[in-house]
């Protein structure tokens, strides 16, 4: 599992010109499920995600996670993480799990975060075609994977 994790002031992501999911202070999280993903591997994923130290804090820039400062969290599946660009002009997606497990991991991953205790989990609609808005905060970047 991959996730690239974007400290966020605000994002949404809207489908057909309506909004689907909406957050204020948080993370977006664009997640791409690969083969050999698991429900162990990605309610680890959710853990580590909810407790990563990534907001500032008094004495350091990553000294709070997203349950210290009370965050929300917006899931957005996004397959294209897994895209092998090593060979062509076209990006292969080989490594990415089939649609049909990935829509189920996706939706497990987002039940594990609300699992977790963060207050808003909100997610876009796996396998649309999505409009991601978003205010960075920082801005921080991270790539997580297991």
């Amino acid at each position: 599992m991959k996730v690239l994790l974007q400290r966020v002031n605000r994002a949404s992501v809207t489908v057909n010109g309506q909004i689907k999911g909406a957050i204020e202070k948080g993370l977006l999280l664009l997640t791409g499920f690969g083969k050999g993903d698991s429900e162990t591997v990605i309610r680890k994923m959710a853990e580590k995600i909810a407790h990563l130290r990534v907001f500032p804090g008094k004495d350091s820039s990553f000294h709070l996670s997203l349950l210290d400062i009370n965050g929300d969290a917006l899931v957005v599946p996004q397959f294209t993480l897994y895209a092998d660009t090593k060979k062509g002009r076209r990006p292969d997606f080989f490594n990415a799990l089939q649609p049909d497990q990935a829509k189920v991991l996706s939706q497990k991953f987002v039940a594990f975060l609300k699992e977790t205790g963060i207050p808003t989990v909100a997610s876009g609609i796996f396998g649309a075609h999505m409009v991601v808005s978003l205010e960075n905060d920082g801005p921080v970047t991270i790539m997580v994977e297991m």
